[in-house]
């Protein structure tokens, strides 16, 4: 049998949340025909990834590979994950389960952020936010950090990481902190595949700072964010076909 793909999103209360990540799946099964391919949470939204690798196992597969559609590598990934998947191991005999990367800072969604700013009006004294969730995990605001030092280079205006929970710079501070720079006007990207309740707060947020601020779209219905889920399941499954080689 293939090994089926099985997405995992963290899951949210918004449901605009989940309908994103289905629509999502939806394209991946679409770029990847013949591929067994399942939607599943964390939490908060159903189903619940250890309910799908379940039933996987009761329909027959012995190996699965699960790939976490999450933009950073912290506590979710290095710690829930793997206790849920080891959890279900430990349920089923003979069953392998391989673990793919966070589709993490991959070039192609850094693009489709990029992208997202094409729209914005082009005026004079524009700094941008590059919003993320933020985390308790250093390394993983690090790499927002590190985007958000390439874009300025990049775009030659000032850029400063935003974090909507658990780090700073918040989106006041950093607002702040590109105003203190000579940034008269607001751009907001979006380092977050879904809508949701805390992308909601950073247009909120962001709107206090600059009513006229410009608020990028999530990066998930953009079929270059199904190619990086199906490319980290290709990397996954490699490996674990290996291990029976």
């Amino acid at each position: 049998m293939t090994p089926p793909l099985v997405a995992v999103a963290h899951g949210s209360r918004d449901p605009r949340s989940a309908s994103t990540v289905r629509a999502l799946v939806d394209v991946v099964r679409a770029r990847a025909p013949g591929l067994p391919v399942h939607e599943s949470f964390l939490d908060l939204s159903s189903p619940n990834v250890t309910d799908v690798l379940r039933s996987l196992y009761a329909a027959g597969h012995r190996t699965a590979v699960v790939v976490p559609l999450l933009l950073g590598s912290a506590f979710h990934a290095r710690v829930d994950l793997p206790a849920l998947i080891d959890q279900v191991v430990a349920e089923c005999p003979g069953f392998r389960v391989e673990a793919s990367a966070v589709l993490g800072a991959d070039p192609a969604l850094e693009a489709v952020a990029l992208d997202r700013l094409a729209a914005a009006p082009r005026r004079r004294g524009t700094g941008v936010l590059l919003s993320a969730v933020g985390s308790s995990n250093a390394s993983a605001n690090a790499v927002v950090a590190s985007l958000a030092a390439r874009w300025e280079e990049q775009l030659g205006v000032p850029v400063s990481e935003a974090f909507a929970s658990a780090a700073q710079p918040d989106i006041p501070a950093a607002a702040d902190r590109l105003r203190a720079r000579g940034a008269r006007h607001l751009v907001v990207a979006s380092w977050f595949l879904a809508p949701g309740l805390l992308p909601d707060r950073i247009e909120r947020l962001a709107r206090e700072a600059d009513p006229r601020a410009f608020v990028a779209a999530p990066l998930a219905d953009d079929p270059r964010v199904a190619d990086v889920v199906i490319s980290r399941y290709a990397t996954a499954v490699s490996g674990l076909l290996r291990q029976y080689a």
